[in-house]
């Protein structure tokens, strides 16, 4: 995989909410790729974070795909609701989800691309029977359910063990990595096959602005090819 096809997706969970629109417009102006939404209901992890109402402000400032990753119990009621507010793919957990398949069904249905998460403790193996039916796979390198972790090392075997499973069955299917992604662990992110890099405290945390950390997280990427 080609370096220059590695998206950027920062997570507007570590965004400044008082400055929400102009922090969101900043990333996009800044070379972002997508915007990731993390939606927290309290009961599938402990935080709880945006709803529906979220995605449509930030859907009227950004001209960018809208990843909603869904860290609920039941996301097949909230499906409806973030489709109609403007995301562009939806991401649901397989540990959240009875009938995964179809959840997934009705994510596609609503014309939204379908993503589904797996939490550190969870098998890539998981995915095998509906992997036809899964646009998006988000590799949690965290436990989920706060910003500002640190990065799971022992994830990377995960990554690779799904990067082989997409490229053997010849799938145009994108491999997020979620949690603790900075200038060093991108690094090991890309190199067991990761294509989409969300990140947020070291974009919207960055100590030179939010350009500064996306610009920190291309360089990284960019020493790759050297």
């Amino acid at each position: 995989m080609t370096n220059k096809l590695i998206k950027i997706a920062p997570s507007i969970l570590s965004a400044d909410f008082t400055q929400l629109g102009e922090e969101v417009k900043q990333a996009q102006d800044a070379g972002a790729d997508w915007i990731h939404i993390d939606v927290m209901d309290g009961q599938f992890v402990p935080n709880i974070t945006m709803g529906p109402l979220v995605v449509e402000a930030v859907k009227k400032v950004a001209n960018i795909p809208l990843d909603v990753h869904l860290m609920t119990v039941q996301p097949e009621r909230l499906i409806g609701r973030f489709a109609a507010c403007g995301a562009d793919s939806i991401t649901v957990h397989v540990e959240a989800c009875t009938h995964l398949h179809r959840v997934l069904g009705q994510i596609k249905s609503a014309d939204c691309r379908a993503g589904v998460a797996l939490n550190p403790h969870t098998s890539a193996t998981a995915l095998g029977e509906i992997l036809d039916m899964v646009d998006i796979i988000n590799v949690m390198t965290v436990n989920p359910g706060f910003g500002g972790q640190a990065f799971i090392r022992a994830m990377t075997a995960k990554i690779a063990s799904l990067r082989a499973m997409v490229d053997r069955g010849g799938s145009n299917i994108d491999i997020e990595v979620d949690g603790g992604i900075n200038s060093e662990t991108i690094l090991l992110a890309v190199a067991a096959g990761a294509n989409v890099m969300i990140a947020g405290t070291c974009v919207f945390g960055h100590a030179g602005g939010i350009a500064a950390g996306i610009q920190d997280l291309r360089q990284a990427i960019a020493s790759l090819d050297s």
